[in-house]
């Protein structure tokens, strides 16, 4: 990035924000393994794009290939493979350990029981291949048109899946996980136990692709599923518990492994976690690895709509239209006070909405707006924390909305476009809300803007308005009636072309950079969507979910508001230390039914818990986007975090906004929705004021705080009578502020600590 934070008087340039940051355990690989781990990771993505939209080479040229898939693929091994893939990529790519700045010396003995690891590992993939044949070889019986696969306890199949698939796939996972926390290799080579994780990845896939393609697939989940699906299963649940720990942290991990143990415990407890009888290993891991759990909801969305997405994203990367619009947010929103703040904001909003991820915006936009905004006089934790709460708030962003609109789409059953205009007002609430918030702090330090010579020039800016094109053909292809695939690939061959009018044409080489560049943007977000996956998979074996369902009607009895906080309380501790989709997914299993259950309607509930799993990212004590910016502010993270919390604090107040009045997610005639929205707006301004403690150009005594955020809280109401009685709150306090300028609050901070 080359902006110059020094010399304030030189134009500043957003360059770079396209650029994906590189993670401090992701190798760097040069050479031979660059040209093969670019190539996998660009095959990997093109797969998808091709699989979608369900075109094979075999029908461009006429020719049957061996091998190669057919498409449409069948939706359990679509998502095998899926999988699979990006259990591969990410070991390969992410290291066990970060890598130190000055390189250790290479553990050698270490790689070499690697190498022996690997004898045990293909040994399983030779014997998945193996059965493979068998199953397709035409002489086993079939039980209703599917081959049958019953590998029972005695049998010469039961003991070869047991001796010489499941105990070497065991042993060759469990050894390379536990191998990769001691070996040490360049940054630029291959790890040996990495490379056995890769290998086991695909043996996986090999095994379960094949078994589940017979009658065998019908016995998940009850005590006659193959031994050798559930050797598969638990190698392919620690495989993913592992890549879910190199790529997004201990915190999903954590929670995961409670809910693994909940699964073996639950016979043991009291009151509504307890089980009537217990679930034993093969039982358990032969469900875990259905559409009740890794390859259901959560990986149904990450192996469609998140990666296609992820791919569009790459394709607007490559063609550098998110420098264009921090660029433009720049020349739209500089000149106003607090100008850096407003233009996170804007730029945020736009890149979170794409992107997927909080955290991930947090370092892509905030290495540019958070310098700047320290430099017009924010406080170091303010600046981190309008960064975190402007790209958390990207995932309610809609048309996109960061693909959480797509996994409630999935869960839910209601359609993608529905939930897109349902989520209109509430985003316009929060990022409306983040604007006033920072507005009234600049005011309160007397900020200026920045003056037209340090800014992008907004004409030439309005002559490249072009680059805007591929976002409106997504929207209009949406609202058009094309499906979601149809729509993010014409929007994704749109970015392409559109950047044919600028420097940054888009060739073959280009294009194939993009998909390269998808696959690898995808590790993350395949992975945690699988681990949730595991969740989900629990709670549906277990029931766990319904029994929160009768809690929240017990509480519900006594009030249904505080019913919703509890619910609330809940969806936020899900999420904390998780990215958004998995955080929603773990939340809708839980807690959503039980609202749906009180009488809530279904769009209501699942925007509800989508809501708090989206701000679980800036909520404390676990706040990753917060985190994320402190990292860039230099400011303590806890700190950032409480006053992102409070930047964000109208994000904890729209879920009940509503759900008291349904016109805020388009439920009512025009002139109800009108009307909620501009009393909801009000309201969020008064709230706004009354915790900056600023109003109408003045600071406010206390009493005057507490009675705006009363009024505040009475327009956010929505009804008519809390409407009149909040319009008459904040007239009566502006006038007081005029007639009579009580002293201000003793405890306010114009400037804060630095």
């Amino acid at each position: 990035m080359t902006t110059n934070t020094n010399e304030i008087d030189e134009i500043v340039l957003a360059e770079g924000v396209d650029e994906e940051p590189v993670e401090k355990n992701r190798r760097l690989f040069t050479g031979p393994s660059f040209v093969f781990i670019a190539t996998f990771s660009a095959l990997y993505a093109g797969f998808h794009m091709l699989a979608l939209n369900g075109v094979s080479i075999s029908d461009w040229t006429g020719i049957e290939i061996p091998f190669l898939p057919t498409f449409p693929m069948e939706t359990w091994n679509f998502r095998i493979v899926h999988v699979s893939g990006a259990l591969a990529l990410g070991f390969l790519l992410f290291a066990a350990r970060l890598f130190p700045d000055d390189e250790k010396p290479e553990t050698r003995t270490l790689s070499l029981i690697g190498y022996l690891l690997l004898i045990p590992a293909l040994l399983a993939g030779y014997m998945a291949v193996k059965f493979a044949f068998v199953i397709n070889s035409g002489t086993l019986p079939e039980m209703g048109g599917l081959t049958t696969w019953a590998a029972f306890p005695g049998t010469e199949i039961y003991a070869q899946e047991v001796r010489w698939f499941g105990i070497p796939l065991l042993v060759a996972t469990g050894g390379a996980i536990v191998l990769g926390w001691f070996e040490n290799t360049h940054r630029t080579r291959f790890s040996t136990s990495d490379v056995v994780l890769a290998v086991c990845g695909v043996v996986v896939a090999l095994y379960l692709v094949p078994i589940y393609s017979t009658a065998a697939r019908n016995s998940v989940g009850t005590t006659f599923v193959p031994i050798g699906v559930a050797f598969a299963a638990t190698a392919g649940t620690a495989l993913i518990l592992e890549l879910t720990r190199r790529v997004a942290g201990l915190a999903l991990v954590i929670i995961t492994g409670v809910f693994l143990i909940y699964t073996f415990t639950a016979h043991l407890l009291p009151g509504i976690l307890a089980v009537q009888t217990p679930y034993n290993w093969q039982r358990f891991f032969g469900f875990v690895y259905t559409d009740a759990g890794i390859l259901g909801p959560t990986t149904a969305v990450s192996s469609t709509y998140i990666i296609l997405f992820i791919i569009f994203a790459a394709f607007l990367q490559a063609s550098k239209v998110g420098d264009y619009f921090v660029n433009f947010a720049f020349a739209a929103a500089g000149r106003a006070r607090g100008g850096p703040a407003k233009v996170a904001i804007f730029a945020s909003g736009l890149m979170g909405m794409i992107n997927g991820t909080s955290a991930g915006n947090v370092v892509a936009t905030g290495s540019l707006t958070i310098p700047l905004m320290k430099k017009v006089g924010y406080h170091k934790k303010t600046a981190g924390a309008i960064e975190a709460a402007a790209s958390t708030g990207g995932q309610i962003m809609p048309p996109i909305m960061g693909a959480g609109a797509f996994i409630m789409a999935e869960i839910t059953g209601i359609p993608y476009t529905e939930i897109a205009i349902a989520a209109i007002i509430p985003a316009v609430l929060y990022f409306a809300s983040i604007y006033f918030m920072v507005d009234l702090e600049a005011a309160k330090l007397g900020m200026r803007g920045m003056r037209e010579d340090e800014l992008p020039k907004f004409k030439q800016l309005v002559r490249q308005v072009y680059l805007f094109i591929p976002i409106i053909i997504l929207i209009v292809a949406l609202f058009m009636g094309y499906s979601v695939i149809r729509a993010g690939t014409l929007a994704t061959v749109a970015a392409a072309v559109v950047s044919w009018l600028t420097p940054h044409r888009m060739g073959l080489r280009a294009i194939i950079k993009a998909f390269e560049l998808a696959g690898v943007m995808s590790i993350q977000i395949i992975t945690v969507c699988a681990c949730a996956g595991i969740i989900v998979g629990v709670i549906s074996l277990t029931g766990v979910g319904a029994r929160f369902s009768s809690l929240l009607l017990g509480l519900a009895e006594a009030s249904q508001l505080l019913a919703l906080f509890f619910a609330m309380c809940i969806a936020i501790l899900l999420g904390m230390g998780m990215p958004t989709t998995a955080a929603y997914a773990v939340a809708a299993s839980v807690v959503a039914p039980g609202l749906v259950q009180l009488g809530i309607p279904a769009l209501t509930a699942h925007f509800f818990v989508f809501y708090f799993a989206v701000v679980s990212a800036i909520t404390p004590p676990v706040a990753l986007a917060s985190y994320a910016a402190a990292g860039i502010s230099g400011s303590n993270p806890m700190e950032t975090s409480m006053a992102s919390f409070k930047i964000g604090i109208s994000a904890f107040v729209v879920p009940f906004m509503f759900f008291y009045n349904s016109a805020i997610l388009m439920d009512g005639t025009w002139f109800e929705i009108i009307r909620a929205a501009a009393t909801a707006t009000v309201g969020v301004f008064l709230l706004s004021s009354g915790v900056q403690g600023w109003f109408m150009g003045g600071r406010m005594a206390w009493f005057m705080r507490v009675a705006i955020i009363a009024a505040a809280l009475f327009l956010i109401e929505g009804g008519w009578v809390s409407d009149v009685l909040g319009i008459g709150g904040a007239v009566a306090v502006f006038f007081i502020q005029k007639l009579f300028h009580p002293a201000p609050d003793a405890t306010f901070d114009v400037r804060g600590a630095d």
